[in-house]
């Protein structure tokens, strides 16, 4: 691949570093990721990503922009409500990038659709506000070989961490199943600040383009803890991979992708 003059300006930031250069901003242009969720999380993710300059860029979710969303979701407006979110986005990104490709799915994802999706792309992004979803894409992403970032956020606090099937700890090895409903409160019920979702989401895209370039350590093994009130990150160590874990473990329990019961949105955290 031969860049253009003003593909070497736009991606200029990235060519100059040395842990990118052209050779890691080729990799990104040849890249395929796939966001799953166009809300709080999502919505920076895929910002920053279609700057970066990633090849191939699909967004699934399949909800339409209302009035609360605006709160946090930076990537739809107010002349966007009523809209699809996924077309929201994809116009937001490829006004920001038009080199890139940007790939809508307007559906629900579920255990029938979602290997088929996986199939597509490289890796993933959780942005997803349900355990439901977070289970599904966790085993989803193992049974395939997908490596993926997740990511949940609360009030004031965020968590990420990221998943190389076979080879690190997945969000099973550490959450083992969903909690029951009512356990833990909705992101309606506790409320969640704006902010956290662009220092979180923000992070999920770092993660990728790690991934993809090369550069740097991968959050892998470890859950990254964000509390925005004391304004202090900290890491705490994951169990080892597939030591009794029912989907990546040498001997599985769990074969078959499961629909849990629909959403209950909200954050459990691991203490450090």
């Amino acid at each position: 691949m031969i860049f253009t003059n003003e593909q070497l300006e736009r991606y200029s930031r990235h060519i100059i570093l040395k842990d990118i250069g052209v050779k890691g901003q080729k990799k990104l242009a040849a890249a395929k990721v796939l966001i799953i969720g166009a809300g709080g999380l999502g919505a920076p993710a895929a910002m920053y990503l279609a700057a970066a300059g990633v090849g191939r860029i699909g967004i699934a979710d399949a909800d339409t922009v209302d009035l609360s969303n605006l709160q946090r979701q930076i990537i739809h407006t107010t002349n966007d409500l009523g809209k699809p979110k996924v077309e929201s986005a994809r116009e937001t990104m490829q006004a920001i990038n038009p080199d890139v490709d940007v790939r809508t799915y307007n559906e629900f994802i579920c255990s029938r659709n979602i290997l088929d999706l996986l199939a597509e792309y490289d890796y993933v992004l959780d942005g997803t506000d349900n355990f439901p979803a977070k289970f599904l894409i966790n085993d989803a992403c193992v049974m395939a070989n997908k490596p993926f970032t997740h990511a949940g956020i609360i009030r004031f606090e965020g968590q990420l961490m990221t998943v190389i099937p076979h080879q690190t700890p997945c969000y099973r090895c550490v959450f083992t199943n969903p909690p029951p409903k009512g356990a833990v409160p909705t992101c309606r019920e506790a409320g969640v600040v704006g902010a956290m979702a662009g220092v979180i989401g923000c992070l999920q895209a770092l993660e990728a383009i790690k991934y993809i370039t090369g550069a740097g350590e991968l959050l892998t093994g470890k859950l990254l803890i964000f509390d925005a009130l004391e304004m202090r990150f900290h890491t705490a160590k994951l169990p080892p991979r597939g030591k009794g874990c029912a989907v990546c473990s040498d001997h599985p329990t769990i074969t078959e992708l499961i629909d849990y019961d629909p959403p209950a949105c909200g954050l459990k955290g691991v203490k450090a």
